[in-house]
């Protein structure tokens, strides 16, 4: 949205907000037209009993942190030559993340839902959940598409290396525009420095909750197996035949995080498998079920889950990452298992 548009959206939302407190009167509103010199974009002039305050506004067509710290840099010096002044930021959709740095600043924030939250004289208004058509979704659909996943993938992995675009496009194996991409948004979010020499996550732990609640297992096409034998020796007994078939297997999941972390234990095979399943089930007389099954066979919806596999007994794994991803996102899914591999493994590689 063009700034314009976010500021006459929002000056609805803040007067909405405003009305709920009985005592509280808006004066005047004063727009840039009536302001002389580097100037907020609007200034609201409320009374209240214990006197006259002014809202200073700055809107921004982007809530992203990366955007409110710029715009609270510039309501800071906007309120020095205002009288009895209380910054507001407003944007479209604010971030949990940019609420947090506004309420450190001291700074009141809104967005066009009206969700926000409000504080000076003995006014607090704090106000959430209202569903808001402005929202991050597009954005995410862009982040956590398979392609850039790549990306975020890489960058967790291996969170100490400080990245290149041109090395990061080619070790994800994807264009340099998608990295080039992927990039601002991490910029904006402040997930990267901007100052660095190369991409590198300043908050890995901050990454992966949010791909964790993103990211779609279910996009991945699975089949369920039941076979006589189990555990170990199925799962030998698959990585032979994809050996035979010239197919691509790692195992994820549980299958994974029993050998990332001792602690874990389960009696189903998962396995990302690059290939034909009913040749695999064919070879190995597996028995397709709709319950009760104890291997999966997972055909997935990008390679990249295969990135930086390692072997573990002659069988590879997906890396730890992908693990606790695959682990997070089953259904009924185990808080432990992913614990652990959190706690084990990919923890102490940042």
């Amino acid at each position: 949205m063009r700034e314009e548009a976010v500021l006459e959206q929002g000056l609805v939302a803040i007067q909405t907000c405003l009305d709920r407190i009985p005592f509280l009167k808006i004066r005047e509103v004063l727009t840039t037209a009536s302001l002389l010199g580097r100037r907020p974009d609007c200034v609201v002039r409320v009374e209240a009993p214990t006197g006259q305050h002014s809202l200073v506004i700055e809107a921004k067509s982007n809530g992203h942190p990366r955007i409110a710290r710029q715009a609270i840099a510039q309501l800071k010096e906007y309120c020095s030559a205002i009288p009895n002044p209380y910054p507001v930021f407003l944007a479209p959709y604010i971030t949990v993340s940019t609420g947090r740095l506004c309420e450190e600043e001291g700074v009141g924030y809104i967005d066009l839902a009206g969700n926000g939250r409000l504080s000076f004289g003995q006014v607090y208004i704090e106000l959430e959940g209202k569903e808001n058509p402005f929202s991050e979704t597009r954005e995410l659909r862009s982040l956590y598409s398979p392609k850039s996943e790549r990306i975020i993938r890489v960058l967790l992995t291996r969170p100490r290396e400080s990245w290149k675009v041109e090395a990061l496009a080619n070790e994800a194996g994807i264009s340099l525009g998608l990295v080039s991409k992927v990039k601002r948004i991490l910029e904006q979010r402040e997930w990267v420095a901007t100052q660095s020499p190369g991409i590198q996550l300043r908050d890995p732990g901050t990454a992966l909750a949010e791909w964790t609640r993103e990211y779609r297992y279910t996009r991945n096409r699975m089949t369920n197996y039941y076979s006589f034998v189990s555990g170990i020796e199925l799962e030998e007994r698959v990585a032979a035949a994809a050996q035979a078939m010239g197919s691509r297997i790692a195992l994820t999941g549980f299958s994974a995080a029993m050998r990332y972390a001792p602690s874990v234990r389960s009696q189903r095979s998962m396995v990302f498998f690059q290939g034909d399943p009913a040749e695999a089930a064919e070879r190995l007389k597996l028995k397709p079920v709709p319950s009760g099954a104890n291997l999966t066979l997972i055909q997935p919806y990008d390679d990249g889950v295969f990135y930086r596999a390692e072997l573990r007994d002659g069988i590879p794994l997906v890396c730890p990452v992908q693990a606790y991803l695959d682990v997070m996102n089953q259904s009924g899914r185990d808080e432990e298992a992913g614990e652990a591999i959190l706690r084990e493994v990919i923890r102490p590689s940042w």
